[in-house]
């Protein structure tokens, strides 16, 4: 059975599942007035990435009635101990609930938080809240799948209108890390052009950072010159983009629009909101509450979105998104349902087996209703199968 080896780096995701995921870290309530909230941003706003969360903190600061002087943000803050460094000064500052953004903050974070028990740690994208067994420690994230497929749709509404449904055309992914977290993105994006264009394929390669806008507008021309009439990203800038217009070759983005960089051949981008989960987290410190342990919503939730359609997008395009939100809203559509999908031409039924003992830690991930229950067991995404008809070029940790 083919899996990415990069679910080895989130086995604690099952292992969790099967768990409490709430702590019991309520206080007393602090006055909106004197709350001070810091946050750890891996960029700035050049980054689409780091820009998703900026936006998110501006929209917690105008729900919560927080002044901009309550708010302390730690800028370019790389995935070493300047992250702990960082923690602890926000600490100091008097923060009493700190949110960081990046995979590689996680363990500093920990490292903070066992430090400075009063103080609550929120850290987007990971997975060891539950199993460091501190109450202080939060993990977040979004079901960004569900906007991934629906972005995918996108560029399969205009795969079948320049060549056919049925037209056996190759896709390319710039991804950032073979995470699990860039596995299930693709993988959703993938299924959902596959659910316009059934012949699709897709190539995957990697480029071992989150935000490289040289390095990644040099993969998407490698994929364009190996064939990939339509390019998608799992990395933060606009570099993919910058090298599909000037190729003629259709771009679906990642956290922010692309129209900028690809005016006539941007057709969306699949996006967070990061502002509910924000809210979320300083109302609890408002209101003296408990935070969950790990927390994730979706597009119910207004969580996830695609951004405005680019000018060039098929015919009826907008008419089919709003079937495919609707069809997730109400649950006849689930993004990893295993009819539509296999590995080895497998269906998965199970990840309760010996095979999968070491990643799954015996945990079903498999619905009675037949799907994947991707964010629905914990926050951190879980889906690291490489299904059939995508290829990993290169695999970069």
């Amino acid at each position: 059975m083919k899996l990415s080896k990069a679910l080895a780096v989130l086995t604690m995701t099952a292992a969790m599942a099967a768990g409490a995921v709430v702590s019991a870290n309520a206080a007393e309530p602090v006055d909106a007035a004197d709350v001070k909230v810091g946050i750890i941003y891996v960029g700035d706003e050049q980054e689409g990435y780091t820009y998703a969360h900026m936006i998110g903190i501006d929209e917690m600061k105008e729900a919560c009635g927080l002044s901009d002087d309550q708010v302390i943000a730690k800028y370019n803050i790389p995935e070493d101990e300047s992250c702990y460094d960082a923690a602890v000064d926000l600490a100091e500052q008097g923060c009493q609930i700190i949110f960081a953004n990046s995979f590689g903050h996680e363990d500093y974070m920990i490292q903070a938080a066992t430090e400075y028990p009063d103080v609550q740690f929120c850290h987007a994208t990971g997975y060891q809240a539950a199993s460091s067994g501190l109450e202080n420690m939060h993990n977040f994230f979004t079901s960004v799948y569900e906007s991934r497929y629906v972005s995918g749709v996108v560029a399969g509404m205009k795969l079948a209108e320049e060549y056919g449904a049925d037209a056996e055309c190759k896709l390319g992914y710039v991804g950032a890390y073979s995470y699990a977290e860039v596995i299930s993105g693709y993988t959703a994006f993938f299924l959902g052009v596959k659910s316009i264009c059934p012949n699709v394929t897709m190539e995957v390669k990697y480029t071992g950072s989150w935000a490289d806008q040289a390095l990644e507008k040099e993969t998407a021309e490698a994929l364009i010159a190996d064939g990939c009439v339509l390019i998608s990203q799992h990395a933060d800038t606009t570099g993919a983009a910058a090298g599909c217009e000037p190729n003629k070759v259709w771009d679906v983005g990642y956290n922010v629009s692309m129209l900028d960089a690809a005016p006539n051949y941007a057709l969306t981008s699949a996006s967070i909101k990061w502002g509910p989960y924000f809210t979320y987290g300083v109302n609890c410190i408002i209101n003296g509450e408990t935070i969950d342990t790990d927390w994730c919503q979706g597009y119910t939730e207004g969580a996830v979105y695609i951004t405005e359609l680019g000018p060039n997008v098929a015919e009826g395009t907008q008419e089919k998104v709003d079937e495919t939100w609707a069809a997730i809203a109400d649950g006849s559509l689930h993004v990893f349902d295993t009819s539509t999908w296999t590995v080895g031409g497998e269906t998965i039924t199970t990840t309760a087996t010996d095979d999968l003992a070491d990643l799954y830690h015996g945990v079903e991930y498999i619905s009675p209703d037949g799907y994947f229950m991707e964010s629905e067991l914990a926050s951190a995404p879980a889906f690291a199968f490489i299904i059939d008809g995508i290829t990993e070029l290169n695999q970069v940790f």
